[in-house]
């Protein structure tokens, strides 16, 4: 099968995940006779470096005809005084509304290598394992008017939803739930927001089509201390942007560190763009010591949910569990009794336990 891939590095760490996760796709395509091409384009700081813009017109037209989209990471304080409009996260911004990619998939796993690193009791994490379904390209972030007045003493955001935007993500919530526990959650603020009672009402029609599913409505906040409290009450949680981008942060912690965390943000059509839910970590950036498993996982999710390559997902998928079980690991991870490796190593074991000896050399002699 071919299918051609946008990569966006971004900044940070992000060239250098993306570096890993490109080798982790070549072996998958000599394993499984595949054929990925992959084009390069700018986003973020690193576009606004070249370009002056964080989302160049090439990118958007590169993204528009490829069948998947990996981005590595955007942001860093070498732009942090340029306004909101202009900074690297409005090119993120940017192309998932060009994109019309509205549903947001962060799944949260623990795995038992890492449980002792997480900030909560091992009792509380062990067998977590949860789907967050966030909506992307509309409410708070979007709403328009938003700024300031002109002396500054006002300021003004608007949240916004039509019908259909909250109707086409809750029915991808039941469908992952369909495909999972059967429990779906839905997170709202309906005692105060009007547009969290016309969601919960949404909820409520929607659910008559889905007798197989359970559903409960839970306020935000009480969502927020649950996810710490008994993060293996929930399967499937579904709410709005802003809603799902603070919870999905939070619950990123869990696994014990965030540089596990893959995300895909999706349309109807299957069209994905890919990342890691970690940042650009300027701090680390060039020393070759970034964790590059979430973006590994993140390629995963594009082989399942854009590619239908479901043997090919858990092979990777696999690989990675098999590296952490070895007691292979970065330096964030803090794997007790274990090996701790640099990026590139990490990345050579995840594609020796996909691959022949053969293929990991001959892969990773070019990527390393």
């Amino acid at each position: 099968m071919k299918k051609q891939v946008i990569l966006l590095p971004g900044d940070g760490v992000g060239p250098e995940i993306m570096a890993g996760a490109k080798a982790v796709l070549d072996a998958v395509a000599m394993e499984f006779n595949h054929e990925f091409t992959y084009h390069e384009h700018a986003i973020g700081g690193d576009a606004i470096d070249r370009f002056d813009t964080p989302l160049p017109e090439d990118t958007i037209k590169a993204c528009q005809t490829a069948d998947a989209v990996l981005l590595g990471a955007v942001g860093g304080p070498k732009w942090s005084g340029r306004p909101a409009s202009g900074s690297p996260e409005s090119g993120l911004l940017g192309i998932r509304k060009a994109l019309g990619l509205f549903a947001n998939l962060r799944p949260v796993q623990s795995f038992t290598p890492l449980m002792h690193a997480s900030p909560l009791k091992t009792e509380l994490v062990a067998g977590c394992d949860i789907m967050i379904v966030r909506e992307l390209t509309s409410g708070l972030y979007f709403g328009r008017p938003s700024g300031r007045s002109a002396d500054g003493s006002e300021v003004v955001d608007t949240l916004h939803y039509t019908r259909e935007e909250i109707e086409r993500i809750v029915v991808r919530g039941f469908e992952a739930a369909r495909k999972r526990k059967g429990r779906l959650t839905s997170v709202d603020k309906a005692n105060v927001l009007e547009s969290s009672r016309m969601w919960r009402e949404i909820v409520e029609e929607k659910a008559r089509d889905y007798p197989d599913v359970t559903v409960e409505h839970q306020l935000v906040d009480a969502a927020a201390m649950k996810l710490i409290t008994n993060p293996r009450h929930f399967d499937v949680i579904v709410t709005e942007n802003m809603f799902g981008d603070i919870l999905s942060d939070e619950a990123s912690v869990l696994t014990g560190s965030i540089g596990m965390l893959p995300s895909a943000s999706l349309r109807a059509d299957g069209l994905g763009l890919y990342e890691p839910v970690h940042g650009s970590a300027p701090d680390i950036a060039g020393e070759g010591i970034a964790n590059p498993l979430g973006m590994i996982l993140s390629a995963a999710m594009m082989l399942k949910y854009s590619f239908g390559m479901e043997e090919e997902a858990e092979a990777v998928e696999k690989a990675v569990i098999d590296c952490l079980e070895a007691g292979n690991h970065t330096h964030d991870l803090d794997v007790k009794n274990g090996n701790v490796f640099g990026t590139d190593m990490m990345v050579r074991k995840v594609v020796e336990n996909l691959s022949s000896r053969s293929i990991t050399d001959a892969i990773c002699s070019s990527y390393m």
